[in-house]
């Protein structure tokens, strides 16, 4: 269950500001790392090679960036169940950063606010900042600005 449930067109266009909370942790495996190397290509010996990493600049294998912005997928139906909706699409992210690297083992959780809404013709557009959190870190390991566009059905207009 979502953290925060929005049922209206007009509920969602008053929710600048609105804070999400955060999700339940969620740990990063070196299994969830390998497969999202073979899913991407991306078979860097930091991410793959826990001997090698062992002797590398982070002491261990790290998770791959764009798998930690992946995770932000998983994360936002636990920020947030928006209802009555025909359809609801991602248009895209905004400002896409990766202050700390994330060792495998770690453990992560997203955390929420719904940063701009505004009126797009017949679908109302909000923007809502996800901050991937490592557990006992001071940084988070990725900050990003989602976009997404919401289409009510009539009981949600």
């Amino acid at each position: 269950m979502a953290n925060v449930v929005i049922s209206s067109a007009a509920q969602l266009l008053q929710s600048a500001g609105l804070s999400l909370g955060e999700t339940q942790w969620l740990t990063i495996t070196q299994e969830r790392v390998n497969l999202f190397a073979e899913a991407t290509g991306d078979h860097q010996w930091i991410h793959v090679d826990p001997v090698k990493a062992a002797d590398g600049p982070f002491g261990t294998c790290i998770a791959h960036g764009y798998l930690t912005l992946s995770l932000v997928n998983q994360f936002l139906p636990s920020l947030l169940d928006v209802e009555n909706l025909a359809m609801g699409v991602n248009y895209g992210c905004d400002k896409v950063r990766f202050p700390a690297a994330v060792p495998v083992g770690s453990r992560l959780r997203g955390r929420g606010e719904i940063i701009a809404v505004e009126a797009n013709g017949n679908t109302v557009q909000a923007v809502i900042r996800v901050s991937v959190e490592i557990e006992g870190s001071e940084r988070p390991a990725c900050v990003v600005d989602t976009i997404s566009r919401y289409s009510f059905n009539a009981a949600g207009l």
